[in-house]
């Protein structure tokens, strides 16, 4: 229960499970959303006046590589789902419990067990016991389970504890050391590549195995239009499979890699032009259902370095929702659909109580400026280290205040300028 006392925000733009924005207020106590709409404070009630701006559920990042709360509260981001690639792995119920207390009281870990012991797609690891330390899922981690033989009792194991399992789709076999995706451009710069067809098989391995299952599987990121074609389908076919995907496979191409900057270099690895409109089109149809930031930070020690030596990943977390806004300029969404991405959709893979704006979920808010402008710049980044693809690019939404669990846990006064 929230020691805070009583709170609320007033005449804000409220962002609702349903609807296009309305103006209102909302009032928390003890932790929980109290009431919406016409709300009159309470003796004793802390009021903070939103002034118009949005009013919104704090974000919900599925999949992140890193604990980084200056970068999250930055970005609006109030719980995060930890992948099992630490050191050392998620794969013993010790570590899963540490790393689920490891940020509160001001932000909540939600931590995705390892499937196999040390990752290494062969021997499963102990689920359950997991799963009672506080993990919200298994993973595979960075890498596909090659062994089908190991991912259908790995699949089989989860659909028994009812866990997500979150994959990693490609098919190491066709990527190998790929560091781009065939095409023109990684054989104009000579970069070691795969084809997009790596992406497409182990998606539809997966898919026929949670088919076979009843697994819920949740693919981290599908960046193909093969591999969104499939998902589409298996959606068609009543399969529970759901699909992730982080801002630079929807604002990037490979063409981002002619000057061989290594704050490109994904995995997966950014894909043409004609995949890129096709995860838009998966984003404005439903075929996706989360967008993440993928928030992953290296430094100089693992990005300065040539372009097939250096190690994947970008720190995404102070630019997931901005980014995620131009969807609305574009047409692509609207707002409601977005927060559905950011929040309420991860929390429901997650079984969480949060990611909306109602009576009794969970009071982690933002308040947001959706218009603000401002210009992402790497060395002033909160994150542990500020390999952003977008470095020196202008964009516009930012986080006010942000609330976890009706207590203040971050202001933009306290931002680095």
């Amino acid at each position: 229960m929230s020691i805070a006392p009583p709170l609320v925000i007033s005449n804000g733009l409220l962002v609702l499970p349903e609807g296009k924005p309305a103006p209102g207020s909302l009032r928390c106590e003890a932790g929980r959303i109290a009431a919406i709409g016409e709300v009159v404070p309470e003796p004793g009630d802390l009021v903070v006046e939103a002034n118009g701006a949005l009013v919104a559920p704090g974000l919900i990042d599925l999949g992140v590589f890193a604990i980084d709360k200056p970068a999250f509260h930055f970005g609006g981001i109030t719980r995060a789902a930890l992948m099992p690639d630490q050191s050392p792995p998620l794969d013993y119920p010790a570590r899963v419990r540490f790393a689920a207390q490891s940020g509160k009281p001001d932000f909540w870990v939600h931590p995705l067990a390892a499937a196999t012991v040390g990752l290494a797609g062969e021997q499963l690891a102990e689920m359950a016991l997991m799963r009672d330390a506080g993990a919200r899922g298994v993973a595979t981690g960075r890498h596909w389970v090659a062994d089908s033989g190991t991912m259908l009792r790995i699949m089989q194991y989860a659909a028994m504890l009812d866990l997500p399992v979150v994959s990693h789709a490609e098919d190491g076999g066709l990527a190998c050391k790929a560091v781009a995706t065939a095409g023109e451009m990684a054989t104009r710069l000579g970069l070691a590549s795969a084809p997009s067809e790596a992406e497409a098989l182990a998606v539809a391995r997966d898919i026929a195995l949670a088919e076979m299952t009843g697994a819920r599987l949740h693919i981290r990121q599908v960046t193909t239009a093969a591999g969104l074609a499939l998902v589409r389908a298996a959606k068609g076919r009543g399969v529970a499979v759901t699909a992730g995907v982080t801002p630079a496979h929807f604002m990037l191409s490979d063409l981002a890699l002619a000057d061989f900057r290594t704050f490109m270099r994904m995995s997966p690895p950014l894909r043409a032009e004609a995949d890129r409109q096709a995860v838009l089109a998966a984003i404005a149809d439903g075929t996706i259902d989360v967008i993440a930031s993928g928030h992953d930070p290296r430094g100089p020690e693992d990005k300065r370095l040539p372009f097939a030596d250096a190690e994947p990943g970008m720190a995404g977390a102070e630019t997931l929702l901005p980014l995620t806004l131009n969807l609305l300029r574009d047409g692509v969404i609207d707002m409601t659909r977005a927060f559905e991405l950011l929040a309420a959709r991860p929390a429901r893979l997650l079984g969480v109580e949060a990611g909306n704006l109602s009576v009794g979920a969970e009071a982690d808010i933002a308040v947001i400026d959706p218009d603000k402008p401002w210009i992402v710049d790497s060395d002033k980044m909160a994150a542990a280290a500020g390999n952003t693809p977008f470095d020196k690019q202008p964009v516009q939404g930012r986080v006010l205040a942000l609330f976890k669990g009706g207590a203040q846990v971050w202001a933009k006064k306290t931002a680095p300028s």
